[in-house]
């Protein structure tokens, strides 16, 4: 009895087993008849306008050479100092030290007519109006100085507040 009982599972298993088995094997069949793929190609791509602004941020890391230009000191809100140093020929370019960091911030266009300078890669922003000035971390999106003003932007708010 026993051994008719491991017969008809060994019967079974194999009736069972054969169809996988053969299914397997077709598929490993129709594996190897895999057509050779086709090499990829990459065409050079022109840089970007991105990818030209990337590239020229690695001048934003170097530390500006600061020894001919000319100096503004900034009071701030909270006691804090800004210097800006700028050179004569060159507009497109300021040096900013805050905090003991010195960085080169490039101007940047406005359609309101303040003067906007930054560094894209520590995300400091400087915008220079007429009454004050202000250095924001675009990064953290907060402000690092406010109510900066220059000695000639003191001199008129105190005569104004006089005035009135």
């Amino acid at each position: 009895m026993k051994l008719l009982t491991a017969l008809l599972f060994a019967t079974i298993g194999m009736g069972v087993g054969l169809p996988a088995l053969a299914q397997d094997s077709a598929a490993a069949a129709k594996q190897t008849h895999k057509p050779a793929a086709k090499k990829t190609v990459k065409k050079k791509t022109e840089p970007t306008p991105q990818a030209d602004a990337a590239a020229g941020d690695h001048e934003e890391d170097k530390e500006p050479d600061v020894t001919s230009a000319s100096a503004t000191e900034f009071a701030c809100e909270l006691g804090n100092k800004v210097t800006i140093y700028r050179n004569a020929d060159d507009d497109k370019h300021i040096a900013l030290r805050w905090k003991k960091q010195l960085l080169r911030l490039k101007r940047v266009d406005t359609t309101t007519g303040a003067h906007r300078f930054e560094n894209r890669r520590s995300g400091w922003v400087w915008i220079d109006i007429p009454a004050k000035s202000m250095l924001l971390d675009a990064k953290k999106g907060q402000q690092l100085a406010n109510e900066c003003r220059n000695p000639d932007q003191l001199k008129a708010k105190a005569e104004e507040t006089i005035k009135s």
